[in-house]
């Protein structure tokens, strides 16, 4: 028989857990008897989400995981019970706007290269000598078919993602006799919070994507996240991209004069 990794062992660190793929990766592996550790910025949320899954499985911490003082001290305080991380899944990210590059707000492209690449940076150094001094584990970061296939106002947020992908693939190198695994996950159209917080608020323009489609669910893209966790230990996945049956690779961008 296969035999699967037990992740009632998984202590899971998850960045980003106040919506989309963090809050349903935390539910799932809290469903498989993992503890997990939910970080974010959203207070509120936080708390709902350990009432929902209890105190002695989900301990919560606010934090902007851009401030790497508040990051490397809030897992210097983390309690026994959750001390022994051995899965890390680096999932803060996030897109702002969809105009031009020349007619962005400069402000957006600072953000997102502030969370999407120095956050996951600080995410991954703070965790790594852990990982490594307790024999082993697993990081996942939280790319996206972006980082491949770029589309017309993808500028920067698709250069973060192509850099999350670099990033996951030399840290394997890293890594190697460490018995650390290296995942990087890269979904398509998923419906989660994603277009709201790229749009602002604007809730008609963030439904666009998705009118007329079977987008993916947070819950797909943490099943994968789970799956690729608990292969075997001698079994690592690279990259895993994934897409809704709806989607495929963009057409050629060709400019017509009219």
């Amino acid at each position: 028989m296969y035999q699967m990794l037990d992740p009632t062992r998984f202590v899971v660190f998850i960045t980003g857990a106040t919506s989309g793929f963090g809050a349903a990766a935390a539910r799932r592996y809290v469903a498989a008897g993992a503890k997990v550790i939910a970080t974010g910025r959203r207070t509120e949320r936080l708390k709902a989400l350990r009432d929902e899954l209890g105190a002695e499985n989900c301990h919560i911490i606010t934090l902007d995981i851009r401030d790497r003082a508040a990051l490397e001290a809030a897992i210097a305080a983390l309690p026994a019970p959750f001390a022994g991380i051995n899965i890390v899944i680096a999932n803060a990210g996030l897109a702002l706007g969809l105009q031009p590059a020349a007619q962005t707000d400069i402000a957006d492209w600072d953000t997102m290269v502030a969370t999407n690449i120095n956050g996951l940076m600080y995410t991954v150094r703070a965790l790594l000598p852990g990982l490594i001094a307790r024999g082993g584990g697993h990081i996942v970061t939280l790319g996206s078919v972006a980082g491949d296939y770029p589309y017309p106002g993808g500028s920067v947020y698709g250069a973060t993602k192509a850099f999350v992908k670099q990033f996951a693939l030399n840290l394997r190198s890293d890594v190697q006799g460490k018995q650390v695994r290296v995942t990087n996950i890269e979904p398509g159209l998923t419906a989660t919070e994603f277009s709201l917080v790229r749009f602002k608020g604007d809730e008609a323009q963030a439904g666009k994507p998705y009118q007329g489609t079977q987008p993916m669910t947070a819950e797909d893209i943490a099943e994968s996240i789970f799956w690729t966790t608990t292969l075997p230990a001698h079994v690592n996945v690279n990259r895993l991209q994934l897409m809704a049956t709806t989607q495929a690779f963009a057409p050629f961008d060709i400019y017509r004069e009219s």
